[in-house]
Order: C-alpha cells, then sequence, then structure tokens
C-alpha cells in the first residue's frame, strides 16, 4: 500500500485546469461551441416541427370545428392561426381576404386562437358560436376591423349590425363544444411550436408571422406546383 506524494496531481485534474486555461485564452470556442449547440437544436426544433405539421396535416386542414372561408372545395388550404385583438391579424387581414377572393380557388380555414387575454377569448368564443346563425364570417369581418377593446357590450353591438340573435349568441357562446376546440387547437399549437399570431400555413408549409400578399401568393403558386408535381410521379 503505497502513499502518493502530495505534489502529484492526478491526470484528470490536471487536463481540467489545462482546458480552463486555454478556455480562458480563447474565449472565442466557447461562443463557437453554443453556436454549433444552437444551431443543431434549432434544427432538431424545425424537423419536429415539419414531422408534426405533416402528422396533422388533416387536422390542421380539416378539424371539423373552424370555419372554412373562401372556396370550400379549393385545390389549396390556408390555414390562420389568429387573434381579433393581435394588430398584426388586422394589418394582413385585407391581404389575406383579397388574395383568396382573387384566386379563387382557395380554402380558408379560420384558427380561432386567442392568446391575447379573456377580450380574445370572449370575440373568438362569438364568433364561433355566430356559424349556428350563419354569420361567421359577418362578425369575424367586424372584429377583424374594429379598433379598440372587445368587451361583451362591443362585440354584441357588432353582432347586433351583422343581424344575429344576441340572446341565442350569448346563450351559444357558453358550450363546451366551443371549450374543446380551443383546446384542441392550443394543443395542435402546441406541438407545431406556434406561439404567436398570425400564423399561416399555405399548402402544408409554415410561414409564421403577418406575411405580405406577394409572399402569400407566392407560396400558394409553390405548392400548387407541388400538387402538380406530386400528380405526375403517380400517375
Amino acid at each position: 500500500h503505497m502513499t502518493k506524494p502530495e505534489t502529484e496531481e492526478p491526470a484528470k485534474d490536471i487536463f481540467g485546469e489545462q482546458v480552463r486555461a486555454y478556455l480562458l485564452e480563447n474565449p472565442a470556442v466557447i461562443r463557437e461551441a453554443i453556436e454549433v449547440l444552437t444551431t443543431r437544436e434549432q434544427a432538431e426544433a424545425e424537423t419536429r416541427k415539419k414531422e408534426a405539421l405533416a402528422s396533422r396535416i388533416d387536422e390542421i386542414e380539416k378539424d371539423g370545428y373552424s370555419f372554412v372561408a373562401g372556396n370550400p372545395d379549393g385545390d389549396i388550404t390556408i390555414v390562420e392561426f389568429f387573434d381579433y385583438r393581435c394588430p398584426y391579424c388586422k394589418r394582413s387581414f385585407p391581404d389575406l381576404m383579397k388574395t383568396v377572393a382573387d384566386d379563387g380557388n382557395i380554402r380558408l380555414v379560420k384558427k380561432e386562437f386567442p392568446i391575447l387575454g379573456e377580450q380574445s377569448i370572449l370575440a373568438s368564443r362569438a364568433a364561433i358560436a355566430a356559424i349556428k346563425q350563419g354569420k361567421y364570417i359577418e362578425l369575424h369581418t367586424a372584429m377583424m376591423t374594429a379598433r379598440g377593446s372587445l368587451s361583451m357590450d362591443r362585440v354584441m353591438s357588432y353582432a347586433t349590425q351583422v343581424g344575429l340573435d344576441t340572446d341565442q349568441l350569448a346563450k351559444d357562446m357558453q358550450s363546451e363544444e366551443i371549450s374543446a376546440g380551443l383546446r384542441q387547437t392550443y394543443e395542435l399549437a402546441k406541438a407545431l411550436d406556434i406561439n404567436g399570431t398570425p400564423a399561416f400555413i399555405i399548402g402544408g408549409e409554415l410561414a409564421p408571422g403577418a406575411i405580405p400578399a406577394d409572399m402569400m401568393k407566392r407560396m400558394v403558386a409553390e405548392a400548387r406546383a407541388r400538387n402538380s408535381d406530386a400528380k405526375t410521379a403517380t400517375n
């Protein structure tokens, strides 16, 4: 049984000290390592997002509860996650509606995604409830183009303006079905890593943020090109 002399440091400690000294002298190496890690993590997150998008595309485009505007039989689907109190959603609203109207062959799926507080939830519940009375797009447009708060009184005054029965609307807004739909949308957004509004999915491709009309049109054209390539490949 030998005792080591006190002066001899274990090799591991010496190596650790050398690494530390090297890193202190070359701090850029740390930054480089962090950048590599960040890039790798971002790439992994992108892959996860793409996989979630591909595996849940049916639920994204045909969830059975979100309102479908534009041409319900259109060959390209645009899905919009939006909030009535989001200024960027309001700003991109005219571009979006014009793109859909000019094209004539786009299904527009309106995913109510109220994330900016109680008034947003209230507005979404009212819009979804308006589907029963066949006035969704009218109330949606009124609230999307509205300025200022969306209190219950304001929402009901917009509902009156577009010809909704407000008593019926107030009752329908309480439905558990609406709550379930909103919960499903929140869960889907989380899986797709969508945490802001607006977020667009155009022909199965995610485009976060308020995108200008020309980019929207380009993405629709690219989706059509992909579809015709796929058709050619299968024939």
